[in-house]
């Protein structure tokens, strides 16, 4: 997988290192948690902490070491039900109840003429200490942090039995993770300076949609790890880690070919064709055809053999394939079928509203591990509502299209302009994204409508200046000849506004060149 864990190839190095047993958080931390260290996992209600403290036991029970929960918020049966819902046997995990322990109303009335943290914390700390020799795990996650503080009732006895914890820790060479729910902050209890780590989840819930969630690592001491925002989302199974996109720590250094349309006339626009490890931008009014001049670069890599993955946005997945076979596969009713079943063409409908960034990002990934060679993303209108905060939109492309160029991808990005015939391009920049643009335009010689299309810019080579016709009938897709002016006047529809225009495309023979 692209986000394996980035392990030191020193043998001192990965022997320091343990998996959290998420593989996306293994990448954030370069490496997962240090031997020893003393973790703090931090986050709100709701936000994977208690998942992500089991998926660390459950790894760590894999690899044959001892590990104990101590849970003073959860009780068992809260945890069984966590549990089932991802599928996990808690027979597993060696579990300390220490709910009641800690709420027992007998003991509340016992101790109540006596300051709580003089009777009940002396206690509990005591029934920790004494679990901890018991089990003599080398891996603990202890679930009460919140529990801990208001029982310590003053920041300065707060901090006094963390730091006994992590001594008690650090002389039995135990690795533990303390899960807080933040409540610290807003009263002068936080824990960041004493714990070696911190990871803080956050969760926010966006004006339409699912809740939208991610993480980042405050601090990681004497250890690299990678700093920012990361997607990550709570499904059947576990957490799953989206690492943010560094396009740089992804570079290959391949021998780019051309590919190829599989139409003549196309392939001569750009002189040969699109060049792997580029990107372009297929611009134009809807319903020109630029989905389907797309797709059939996809159809002509598949079969070549190569394999190929397409994200439509904005129309059913269902309709796109099925035109897609109708044009590109000479009507061939299932044509796409055996490409689908074995892997070679990867088609999803993306859902804005249900998808982060992060995860599409890390979809791609994916599909380029297993041999993509060819990427379409249908549209952008439809990717940026996929967007927390739009002005991230440029950044998250930008890192998402420099990472298949460098794994030598062709990347297709469908664009519709604004309006039904022509319009204004959406408000977020793309242009210096690509390496090359095609635009798709309408234009009316003598009242009636057709579709022409020209090569804007093309920054690897050179490219024909020229409009040509473009059709698309029931064979399929066709490319006319360059277009030259013949004086005349005829009506050239621009948005919804006819001017008059003394000049008309006509086709005109190839030059020896070709153009």
């Amino acid at each position: 997988m692209s986000n394996e864990p980035n392990i030191r190839e020193h043998h001192g190095e990965t022997q320091r290192y343990i998996s959290t047993g998420i593989h996306g958080l293994d990448t954030i931390l370069k490496g997962g948690f240090l031997k020893g260290g003393f973790y703090l996992l931090q986050g709100g209600p709701g936000s994977g902490k208690t998942t992500v403290g089991l998926q660390y036991l459950f790894k760590r029970v894999q690899e044959g070491d001892q590990v104990l929960y101590i849970a003073l918020t959860e009780s068992r049966r809260d945890m069984e039900m966590i549990c089932n819902s991802h599928g996990w046997s808690l027979e597993k995990i060696e579990l300390s109840d220490l709910v009641r322990a800690s709420s027992s109303p007998v003991e509340q009335t016992r101790h109540s003429i006596f300051d709580p943290s003089e009777t009940e914390l002396g206690d509990l700390v005591k029934t920790i200490m004494a679990e901890i020799e018991r089990v003599r795990p080398s891996h603990l996650v202890f679930d009460g942090l919140s529990e801990l503080r208001m029982l310590a009732g003053s920041p300065l006895q707060y901090r006094r039995q963390l730091l006994s914890l992590k001594k008690f820790s650090e002389q039995r060479g135990l690795t533990i993770l303390l899960l807080d729910d933040m409540s610290a902050e807003k009263e002068g209890h936080a824990p960041q300076s004493i714990v070696g780590a911190n990871i803080v989840l956050e969760t926010r819930l966006p004006l339409y949609g699912r809740a939208c969630r991610r993480l980042y690592v405050g601090k990681v001491r004497s250890a690299d790890f990678q700093e920012g925002f990361h997607d990550y989302e709570i499904r059947t199974g576990g957490l799953h880690v989206y690492p943010r996109l560094v396009s740089p720590e992804h570079l290959l250094v391949l021998e780019r070919g051309v590919r190829s349309s599989g139409i003549p006339n196309l392939d001569r626009m750009l002189k040969g064709g699109l060049l792997s490890g580029t990107s372009s931008v297929f611009i134009g009014p809807s319903g020109i055809g630029k989905s389907s001049v797309a797709m059939q670069y996809v159809a002509q890599a598949l079969k070549q053999g190569d394999k190929a993955a397409v994200y439509t946005f904005d129309e059913v997945l269902s309709t796109f394939l099925g035109r897609s076979e109708r044009l590109s596969f000479g009507g061939q009713s299932g044509a796409l079928r055996p490409f689908l079943e074995d892997g070679r063409l990867i088609a999803r409908q993306v859902d804005p509203a249900e998808l982060t960034p992060g995860a599409f990002a890390q979809e791609v990934r994916d599909a380029v591990d297993v041999g993509a060679s060819i990427v379409v993303i249908d549209s952008l209108n439809g990717y940026i509502n996929a967007m927390p905060e739009e002005r991230f939109l440029s950044t998250h492309l930008h890192e998402l299209v420099s990472y298949l160029d460098q794994r030598n991808v062709v990347t297709i990005m469908v664009v519709a302009e604004h309006g039904i015939l022509r319009g204004e391009v959406a408000d977020f920049n793309i242009s210096y994204l690509a390496d090359a643009v095609l635009s798709f335009e309408y234009f009316q010689p003598n009242g009636e409508l057709l579709r022409g299309i020209r090569v804007f810019k093309n920054r690897t080579g050179g490219h024909e200046h020229t409009m040509r016709q473009l059709s698309i009938a029931d064979t399929g897709i066709v490319i006319g000849e360059p277009m030259s002016y013949k004086k005349s006047t005829v009506g050239l529809l621009y948005g919804d506004t006819t001017v008059a225009e003394s000049s008309l495309y006509e086709d005109k023979v190839p030059d020896a060149g070709g153009n």
